[in-house]
């Protein structure tokens, strides 16, 4: 079955151009090697100082395709990419200074493989390096009623949902786990990353964020 991310790339690069505020403060006067795990369209890479040797890795070829035709197009020659799973990241340990993991995480199945995935962040960063991590929130105001209902059935997994992207005559089905904050900083714990900072943000939202933010410290 063809991935999904793979059917709805093309669409997906046209809606996200433009790297988020919270990435541009988190990369400003960092250096050294760099990963963007999840890259998706490679949008949050292109900011990076040019001194900075980075690595986009996403699971999706046709992103990665995506990627490599929007850094070509600005002659970032110091950005590569891989196509690759989060879970098992194919870096050696402690390769990378610092990392993106934005809007990635919140697509693994399973908290186990999600957990995974941030050992995987921790295993490849060097001593002290950081990472900058964003999820959707489960209380934002899309999805707020939905999860309150849940509150009632607690044998169900609280916080999966399927997402519909329909753009460009197509539909498709993406699986996401929202999180809440204290979920979120459980997991990142779990892990064995220090807590830096964390914070929740209105993207789209009104009343209630939508987003979470955290930076991690190996």
């Amino acid at each position: 079955m063809q991935n999904e991310w793979d059917i709805i790339a093309r669409g997906f690069d046209k809606t996200r151009q433009r790297p988020w505020k919270e990435c541009l403060d988190f990369v400003e006067d960092r250096n050294g090697n760099a990963i963007d795990i999840a890259c998706g369209n490679g949008r949050h890479l292109i900011p990076l100082d040019r001194n900075v040797k980075a690595i986009g890795i996403d699971m999706s070829p046709e992103m990665v395709k995506i990627a490599r035709e929007n850094v070509r197009g600005v002659n970032r020659k110091n950005i590569s990419f891989a196509v690759g799973n989060a879970v098992y990241l194919p870096f050696k340990p402690g390769t990378f200074d610092f990392a993106l993991f934005m809007a990635g995480l919140h697509n693994i199945r399973s908290r186990s493989n999600r957990i995974r995935a941030l050992k995987e962040v921790g295993r490849v960063l060097k001593n002290d390096g950081e990472a900058l991590i964003s999820v959707w929130s489960k209380w934002q105001d899309r999805w707020r009623k939905h999860f309150l209902k849940d509150l009632l059935m607690p044998w169900k997994k609280s916080g999966d949902i399927h997402v519909p992207w329909e753009r460009d005559g197509k539909k498709v089905m993406r699986f996401y786990h929202l999180y809440g904050m204290m979920e979120l900083k459980a997991d990142v714990r779990k892990a064995g990353l220090k807590i830096v900072n964390a914070w929740s943000v209105k993207k789209a939202s009104r009343k209630h964020a939508d987003n979470h933010f955290i930076i991690v410290r190996k």
